[in-house]
């Protein structure tokens, strides 16, 4: 069984700061480094490092081979990442020394998606495998329509919050994962509550309260795990990567939740982004730690 997931893929420029810049300051940085990004790799590397077989579909420009490669080294597919004719996204990481962020993303290849490598992405797609998606692509729609006629069941991250692609994609969405700031623009922009949204299941993660999920048969509340906060970056994509390589594997919802928590908290003691995803042994053993 496999993990499709149609995903972004960025350098990630890091700058620990004394704060987050306000509007019209500008502030000296106290470090860069750089790094693999793009929620859409970060959630293919996280699943990955769960354990699952991932293929991401993306594209990167003439500048991203190195991508490529280290999503390669990092377990995840990568025959149907193309090279376009745009320069490789990238995204500006402010970090502050509580371990916020504010991000600014260039997309570039990112939207340079091809309906083609799609289709023959998914060719070999059957029931019982899973596409991964979220909002740093075009094409996102096709890909879950072609994705429900092969029987696939689909996992929509819906970040960046966007109201249109999000409108777009819930009527083709088995699982929505989403934060609670994403479920406060989501419900603004529809005026509907998460069991009227359409997704079988709605994933509404609350940072250190947790969170929960919403469905058919009702709400289950997970748990946070206490952990030191160094870089929330990446954090939010750790957590669906976790998720829908548990689900995968065939794990109780509410087992799913509590690894994908594990995991989720065991990144924020890091600095980066899929470079800094936990193993799955890593990540089982700071949950059972904490048992």
């Amino acid at each position: 069984m496999t993990l499709y997931n149609l995903g972004s893929i960025n350098l990630d420029h890091f700058y620990q700061v004394p704060h987050l810049p306000a509007p019209g300051e500008t502030i000296l940085a106290e470090s860069h480094s750089t790094g693999l990004g793009g929620k859409g790799a970060n959630i293919s590397v996280a699943a990955a490092q769960a354990g699952a077989r991932v293929v991401h579909i993306g594209a990167v420009g003439p500048d991203g081979a190195w991508a490529t490669a280290r999503l390669r080294a990092l377990g995840v597919g990568t025959d149907h990442i193309a090279g376009v004719d745009a320069l490789t996204a990238h995204a500006i990481i402010n970090v502050d020394p509580a371990g916020e962020n504010a991000i600014t993303v260039f997309p570039g290849a990112n939207m340079k998606q091809s309906l083609k490598r799609l289709e023959s992405a998914l060719a070999s797609a059957a029931p019982g495998d899973m596409l991964l998606l979220q909002n740093e692509t075009n094409a996102a729609p096709q890909a879950a329509q072609r994705a429900r006629e092969k029987g696939l069941e689909v996992l929509y991250a819906a970040a960046p919050f966007e109201p249109k692609a999000t409108a777009a994609l819930l009527p083709l969405t088995d699982i929505l994962v989403l934060n609670a700031v994403e479920l406060a623009q989501l419900k603004a922009a529809t005026g509907l509550n998460p069991d009227a949204l359409g997704p079988e299941t709605v994933i509404v993660t609350e940072g250190a309260q947790g969170g929960r999920a919403i469905t058919t048969a009702g709400e289950i509340r997970f748990a946070a795990f206490p952990a030191e906060t160094i870089d929330t970056t990446g954090a939010g994509d750790t957590f669906t990567g976790y998720l829908a390589a548990a689900l995968h594997e065939g794990q109780p919802l509410e087992a799913a939740l509590r690894l994908a928590a594990a995991a989720s908290a065991l990144k924020v003691t890091r600095k980066g982004t899929a470079d800094a995803i936990p193993s799955r042994a890593e990540t089982d053993a700071f949950m059972n730690a904490a048992s």
